[in-house]
């Protein structure tokens, strides 16, 4: 029986949401229209939201870290619209993430799959405008990415996840069965996976779509997370036509939409910390909240983070870092030529180092207190990350 109290809910969601960078970002805005060639030169109005040292629209992309960062693919709920979803770029963004939301498909007779390549195409383009010497995100859009959705977007996620072998995971927020089936994308998915669903959800109930969809995963690591009391439509910010679906049907929800609010990021942030960004960190934090988390329901089927290892340690045949344990200095190194940007984290997840360098750099810790400090190491290749100690 889960006997953790909501204050240490919600203790826990502070400690675990500032993880990632010692400060947060502004956010700026973009809008552009990306052209599919593939599909009769299809335009795919997008919204961009993206870290900036001020807020803004088409303001510079931030300088106070030169890290890139990674792209989130978001989908809109059936005849909703992009900004009936701000409760999450004004989370996300200010973390360190991009998110892009493709404003196709709001009719009424929507084409559930057009909308999934949708979803595909926009993160393959802002990966061409990071290789754009003449565009804001020239250098900073990572390898790492998501497809995300809610409702109808949720549900096209996996026809996106079906479609794009080069997406990292996925995660939904009450998705729903779409034409071509949702559910049986699903068994072709085999990314790391996160659902949420809302106990009370009568507009997709949770036994005739999220559940199936979960079930239906081939993702060896994958999580269905149901909250309690939690509805459809509160997955978003307030909107109208979602209102109006919501009202006429039941259960309704019992929490507020704040509260669930408040849920899902608890949640969100360290699974794509971990996921994206490799910080075990938030995949250990993560493991401990669901478990003992009185505000939800949950299945998974695998822990976040491995068990620290002591030793000299060589991440996917290019970055080594020693001596482990550490004294005075430790030293990094990679590929000739290559830059990575490194940050450190103490045992609370407090930055105490955040750094760029190139091939290889000696770091002093006699400022460091003893324990165990855990890393993350980025460039264009990929994420790796590991734990030392002092």
């Amino acid at each position: 029986m889960k006997t953790l109290q909501i204050p240490i809910v919600l203790f826990l969601f502070l400690f675990v949401a500032p993880i990632g960078f010692a400060q947060p970002f502004q956010i700026g805005h973009t809008t552009v229209n990306f052209i599919d060639t593939s599909r009769n030169n299809r335009v795919v109005a997008t919204e961009i939201y993206y870290p900036s040292d001020v807020a803004g629209d088409n303001v510079p992309i931030t300088t106070a870290s030169m890290v890139s960062f990674p792209v989130l693919s978001f989908g809109h709920g059936f005849v909703m619209t992009w900004d009936a979803y701000q409760n999450y770029w004004n989370f996300l963004v200010p973390n360190g993430y991009i998110m892009v939301f493709p404003k196709t498909e709001g009719s009424l007779s929507p084409s559930h799959l057009e909308f999934g390549k949708d979803l595909s195409f926009v993160i393959e383009q802002m990966t061409v405008l990071g290789n754009n010497s003449n565009s804001i995100f020239f250098n900073r859009i990572s390898t790492m990415n998501a497809v995300m959705g809610h409702s109808m977007g949720g549900g096209a996620s996996f026809l996106a996840a079906q479609l794009n072998s080069n997406i990292k995971t996925i995660i939904n927020f009450a998705p729903a069965e779409t034409n071509p089936s949702a559910i049986q994308a699903a068994a072709s998915v085999s990314i790391p996976s996160l659902v949420f669903a809302g106990v009370n959800d009568c507009v997709t109930p949770p036994n005739t779509n999220q559940i199936p969809m979960y079930n239906a995963l081939a993702s060896s690591c994958k999580t269905l997370i149901s909250i309690i009391g939690g509805s459809h439509c509160q997955m978003a910010n307030s909107n109208f036509f979602c209102g109006v679906g919501e009202s006429s049907c039941s259960p309704q929800p019992t929490i507020t939409r704040a509260t669930q609010h408040n849920t899902i990021n608890s949640y969100l942030l360290p699974w794509l910390d971990y996921q994206l960004k490799g910080n075990c960190n938030q995949g250990n934090a993560f493991d401990t909240l669901i478990t003992s988390d009185s505000a939800i329901t949950f299945q998974k089927n695998c822990s976040q983070c491995s068990s620290l290892n002591v030793d000299d340690v060589t991440f996917s045949n290019e970055i080594k870092v020693y001596p482990n344990p550490v004294k005075d200095y430790i030293t990094i190194s990679g590929k000739v030529g290559e830059k990575y940007h490194i940050t450190i984290y103490d045992i609370s997840g407090k930055v105490v180092i955040d750094q760029n360098f190139t091939c290889e750099i000696l770091i002093a810790t006699s400022n460091l207190t003893n324990g165990i400090y855990s890393y993350v190491i980025q460039n264009n290749n990929g994420t790796v990350n590991g734990k030392f100690i002092k």
